[in-house]
């Protein structure tokens, strides 16, 4: 059986919602998004962002994802970090039990800081050694150790602005790779962007630079040497513009954390 490797790209986001904190609207993203791969079979995760964006992963991440650094927030540097067996750094874990007295979260958002993960019952919470480790220390225990990426046989890519994503989508995204070496999942609407890219390894050489903000799935086929090396699956919307909300649906599970943020800031969620 093929091994797979999904990696959500935390890359940059350039709006949010009136009267949201960017940097809050950026990291409800990124964690829902964090948390549906979290319950994908079949497949590690990860996420990638640049150097300058680790205190992003950091505060995200759950225990033991691999956090990739990458030199620019494209599909192929992600591709290439994975494919070609360079380690990953360990990610800071999400503490469920850094909270404030009175429920309140605890700090999030900054380097050396981690934001609260999902409620886990009524009942105390016991920080891992991991966790207290960070705490002592102030860095993701391990920090200094290099974690071997492992070898994929195919991974996809996928975008980190996507909160209410079902995972049936990456599952479509990634089923093409048995007969074909490229998958792409369009974004919802008019314009460029894509939500995601699959491929085999070793990458194919004549994939282009993909950025997920302005690629479209017709210039990746006019690049391959036949039509049908590549696959087109269904789209999804993300979340870059006014017009995107309207496509959310609150029937859908998940996304607890934008939906959160929505709500309060005077929105259906």
């Amino acid at each position: 059986m093929a091994r797979r490797l999904v990696v959500a790209l935390l890359g940059p986001v350039a709006w949010s919602p009136p009267g949201v904190d960017l940097v809050a609207w950026r990291t409800a993203l990124a964690e829902d998004v964090v948390d549906l791969l979290a319950t994908l079979n079949e497949a590690e995760t990860a996420v990638a962002v640049t150097p300058a964006d680790r205190w992003l992963a950091d505060a995200v991440v759950w225990p033991g994802t691999r956090v990739y650094e990458i030199p620019e927030p494209t599909v192929n540097a992600v591709l290439d970090v994975c494919g070609t067996g360079r380690p990953a750094g360990p990610g800071l874990a999400r503490d469920p039990s850094a909270r404030m007295p009175g429920g309140e979260p605890g700090p999030t958002g900054g380097p050396g800081t981690a934001g609260p993960g999902p409620e886990a019952g009524d009942g105390p919470v016991t920080a891992s050694p991991e966790q207290a480790a960070w705490a002592e220390a102030g860095r993701p225990a391990g920090a200094d150790s290099e974690v071997p990426s492992g070898r994929y046989d195919q991974v996809a890519v996928i975008a980190g602005d996507a909160p209410d994503l079902p995972g049936l989508i990456i599952g479509k995204l990634l089923r093409p790779l048995t007969t074909r070496p490229v998958a792409v999942a369009p974004t919802e609407g008019d314009g460029p962007g894509l939500l995601g890219v699959a491929a085999r390894l070793p990458v194919p050489e004549w994939l282009p630079t993909l950025d997920l903000d302005s690629a479209r799935p017709a210039a990746v086929r006019a690049a391959a040497p036949r039509p049908g090396d590549l696959a087109v699956t269904p789209a999804w919307h993300r979340l870059r513009g006014p017009g995107d909300l309207a496509r959310l649906n609150p029937a859908l599970e998940g996304w607890d954390t934008t939906r959160a943020l929505l709500s309060g800031a005077g929105r259906p969620g």
